[in-house]
């Protein structure tokens, strides 16, 4: 395994530059809620979200209740049904790390774990298992941290929250260039917008997650068929 992750390091470094001041930013956030550095040890462990994470403490701050938080969290991160069905072939007798693999599923951790190859001399499950782990340390190691230097001084936290924003965007930009297909993308920039304009902005979230996740369920056979082509 400490071969794996030496020769997954370097595959796993835009992750690290990502997640170190990503974590950060939410460690102090959540020091400003009144929180220390244990929970954000035990949320980037047991949670491992990092939209997830910056939600749940914006809610509970807000005062919302458990259930509207476990609800707006499930359909936030849907779209890891998505991913899953796309690492099928990938995760295909992968080893005891498997429940680890699904668990530790990130939106960068995706990125790399369907555009790259293993390299030499490691396999699948080492270095899938390998990556995951090290994007999850990294943002340990971050919001821990960011926890730790927000109860020592007192920074403003106003709009913090748009570091996961800024990264989706360059998300979305190298999925964009990855794939040929761009059907799915325009859909899910679409479809919110025409829930913004019907619903507004108080009420667009969830029927826009809800539409999304339907219409591309029902597309998922065509787009299939296109990549075999």
């Amino acid at each position: 395994m400490i071969q794996a992750l030496k020769k997954s390091f370097k595959y796993s470094v835009p992750v690290l530059f990502g997640y170190i001041p990503l974590g950060f930013a939410f460690g102090i956030l959540l020091a400003s809620k009144g929180y220390g550095p244990e929970w954000a040890l035990l949320m980037s462990i047991i949670i491992f979200s990092g939209t997830g994470q910056y939600l749940i403490v914006s809610l509970l701050a807000a005062g919302a209740t458990i259930p509207h938080v476990i609800l707006i969290t499930f359909l936030l991160h849907f779209r890891y049904f998505f991913y899953g069905l796309s690492l099928i072939d990938k995760y295909h007798k992968i080893g005891k790390t498997k429940p680890y693999l699904i668990f530790g599923i990130t939106d960068e951790t995706y990125a790399i774990l369907s555009t790259e190859t293993p390299p030499e001399g490691i396999s699948r499950g080492a270095f899938y298992t390998a990556v995951t782990f090290l994007d999850q340390c990294y943002w340990i190691v971050g919001s821990v941290l960011g926890a730790f230097a927000g109860g020592m001084f007192t920074f403003s936290t106003k709009g913090i929250e748009f570091v996961m924003t800024a990264l989706f965007s360059v998300l979305v930009v190298e999925q964009w260039k990855a794939h040929k297909n761009h059907i799915p993308a325009l859909l899910g920039f679409i479809i919110p917008i025409l829930s913004l304009i019907i619903l507004g902005s108080e009420h667009f979230l969830i029927p826009a997650l809800l539409a999304v996740s339907v219409v591309l369920i029902c597309l998922r056979p065509v787009f299939e068929k296109e990549e075999r082509l």
